[in-house]
């Protein structure tokens, strides 16, 4: 007759349950993979796939209880990790989407806005066509997939333990999220610099032709040459992004040994 012990049956429990946690909660927060126009059940199923295939690739975990104080805790722990690394990534396509707010600001489009689910408030056209192009980038780069190596590669580096992780990590995510601002401003720099000199020269205008009315000729003018400069920029912007990938890649790896 065969036996199985309680502490054998945690350790097959937890060799399924702890990656799941984690491979879960970054599904919910990373870019693409956490949208929320993919259904739920489809996250979970592809976070449950993925464990199963993982599971004997990890170092045997800890067989205690999930129920009990440090199984919780173990589990808490997982969530962290896994929302951690995803918001690292989704800070990328953040610093694109803030560019897109920056062009359709100088343009005259703020106004031309719509509510996403994703982050549910009202964005920017401009910002939203800009965050599509980037997915469409992001997959044409195979991304997804490199984002996910990246991730699983952490349960080499950051194994599941009952050791608590470093605070240091959370620094590490908070000096990364400079980038939202820093980068959104270098992408849309090209467009800001032109739209700004012709606003110059608007208000000049009026002040030497003060019968002209610069809100009846600067917005059409700021309108056309930011659609100009648009189709003009936006098929150049694919190497600034595929860095801009490169360092999301390189700061998973900072916060997952600062962790």
């Amino acid at each position: 007759m065969v036996s199985i012990e309680v502490e054998q049956l945690y350790t097959w429990l937890n060799a399924f349950l702890w990656p799941f946690v984690r491979l879960l909660a970054f599904l919910s927060t990373a870019p693409l993979l956490g949208e929320s126009s993919i259904p739920t059940r489809a996250k979970v199923g592809l976070a449950a796939f993925l464990s199963i295939i993982i599971a004997p690739t990890l170092p045997t975990p800890p067989a205690i209880s999930p129920a009990s104080y440090e199984g919780l805790f173990i589990t808490l722990q997982q969530f962290l990790i896994g929302t951690i690394l995803g918001l690292v990534m989704r800070i990328v396509f953040a610093a694109v989407q803030t560019a897109g707010e920056f062009i359709g600001l100088q343009m005259g489009l703020s106004f031309a806005s719509f509510f996403d689910p994703q982050t549910g408030a009202n964005t920017a056209v401009l910002a939203r066509l800009m965050n599509m192009i980037a997915m469409l980038l992001f997959l044409a780069v195979n991304g997804h997939l490199l984002m996910l190596a990246g991730f699983i590669r952490s349960f080499d580096l950051l194994p599941i333990s009952s050791t608590p992780i470093q605070s240091t990590g959370l620094g590490v995510l908070f000096d990364w999220s400079a980038q939202v601002m820093i980068s959104g401003m270098l992408l849309a720099l090209p467009l800001i610099i032109v739209l700004l000199s012709i606003s110059l020269a608007l208000g000049i205008l009026n002040r030497t032709a003060q019968q002209l009315s610069v809100f009846a000729v600067g917005f059409p003018i700021s309108l056309l040459v930011g659609l100009i400069l648009l189709w003009v920029v936006l098929p150049q912007i694919a190497p600034f992004v595929q860095q801009l990938f490169d360092s999301g890649y390189a700061a998973m790896g900072r916060v997952i040994n600062a962790l």
